[in-house]
Formats: C-alpha cells, sequence, structure tokens
C-alpha cells in the first residue's frame, strides 16, 4: 500500500523536480534533427505532440512556458508529474486510457481548438512499451490538428528497469533530439483509415528513437 503524499511534499516535489530538471538540461548540448519540416506548425500551436513515455524529459524542459496542454494519468504517481509539468509551465489535463479518458479527451480537444498545444505520451502511463494506444489518434482525429513524433537519447543516462525502460540523462551529457514526420488523421477517417494512422505513428515514434539511439552508438532498450 503506497504513502498518501501530503499537499505540502507535492508542492516541494514540484519545486524540486523542476530545479533538477533545469539543471540536467540546461548544461547539456543539445543537438536537433528534422525541425525545419515542422516549424510551421510548431508556430501556429495546432498540434498534438506524441513522445513517448519513456523520451518525455528532455520536451518538458524544451517546451517550458508554452502553456501545453499534457495529459497526465489521475494515479498518484500522475500528480507528481503534474505538479512537476506545472512548475515548468504546462497545462497538465488528469486522465488516461483506463481513468477518466473520456472527459480528459474532450477537455484536450477544447484546448487545442482555443489555440493551445498538446503532449500525450501515446504508450503511457502503463504500456506496453512503444505501443501507440487508441487516444492520441482520437484526440487529432476529433482537433483536426497532426501528430507531431519526437524523441531524443542522451550519451550518458541511467536506463531504469521500469516496463518503459525511462532514460534519466546524466547532467552535462549530449543530448540529441529528432522531429519525426507529421502524422494527419483524416476527420472522416473510417476504422481500416484510422488504424493505419495509429501504426504510422508508432512506426514513425520507432523510428525516430531508434535514430535518437544510433545517433550514440547505442540499441533502443
Amino acid at each position: 500500500m503506497k504513502k498518501e503524499i501530503s499537499e505540502l511534499e507535492f508542492k516541494l516535489i514540484g519545486i524540486f523536480g523542476k530545479l533538477i530538471l533545469d539543471f540536467i538540461f540546461s548544461f547539456s548540448r543539445i543537438t536537433e534533427t528534422g525541425f525545419e519540416h515542422i516549424e510551421s506548425i510548431m508556430n501556429s500551436r495546432k498540434l498534438v505532440a506524441g513522445v513517448w513515455h519513456s523520451r518525455i524529459l528532455a520536451f518538458i524542459y524544451l517546451y517550458k512556458g508554452l502553456n501545453g496542454a499534457a495529459l497526465v494519468s489521475q494515479a498518484q504517481d500522475g500528480e507528481i508529474i503534474a505538479r512537476i509539468l506545472q512548475k515548468q509551465g504546462f497545462d497538465p489535463v488528469r486522465g488516461s486510457t483506463t481513468r477518466g479518458g473520456t472527459k480528459a479527451l474532450a477537455l484536450l480537444v477544447r484546448k487545442i481548438k482555443s489555440g493551445q498545444a498538446a503532449v500525450i505520451t501515446p504508450d503511457g502511463p502503463q504500456g506496453p512499451r512503444y505501443k501507440v494506444q487508441p487516444g492520441i489518434i482520437s484526440l487529432a482525429q476529433k482537433a483536426g490538428v497532426p501528430i507531431l513524433p519526437m524523441a531524443y537519447s542522451a550519451k550518458h543516462c541511467i536506463i531504469f528497469s521500469s516496463w518503459d525502460r525511462f532514460i534519466l540523462p546524466y547532467p552535462f551529457s549530449p543530448c540529441y533530439i529528432v522531429y519525426g514526420r507529421p502524422v494527419y488523421v483524416p476527420r472522416d477517417a473510417g476504422r481500416q483509415a484510422w488504424e493505419q494512422s495509429r501504426l504510422d505513428l508508432e512506426k514513425e515514434l520507432c523510428r525516430i528513437t531508434q535514430q535518437a539511439d544510433q545517433y550514440f552508438g547505442r540499441h533502443t532498450p
């Protein structure tokens, strides 16, 4: 049975989480590739960013202050992430494919239409790893925006033994960001086209994750 975390502890977690995140990445040499192909979409903020659960940290740092709406689990672990996201200038929306998903999806659609970009980890919060779940496809279809696949890797990092093989870069470690090709979900997509969009996103996310890892001579865990 997990210990309940107090409100004060949550606040401290948010503060120290932000400090640690900023410390890790502010001293890292970050190299990017592929951004020129999606720059106009990023500037419009009419998008859903798709990032594997294990590869989210760099983007929480890079896009702090963006006021992007991020889907976060309703579990206690999700509250920890939500507090750090808030300190980084994100707008957490609580829900997942298993709890509160329908309401969270509807709220995200409204936020996108009001001008906020959205961020989803399509294999979260419990996996399977590197398998796109349906929520992100439904969101893009209902909101009428493209999905932008994003991934990163680090030369020196800890790879946890969690279900997602989460990576935590060491401070000062070089990092490599890869932006993939946008995935568009037709508004009138039937079951076959909808499933094809899901597979396209999954394939592209796997491709750019492997590209990021191979940059440092590492096989994707």
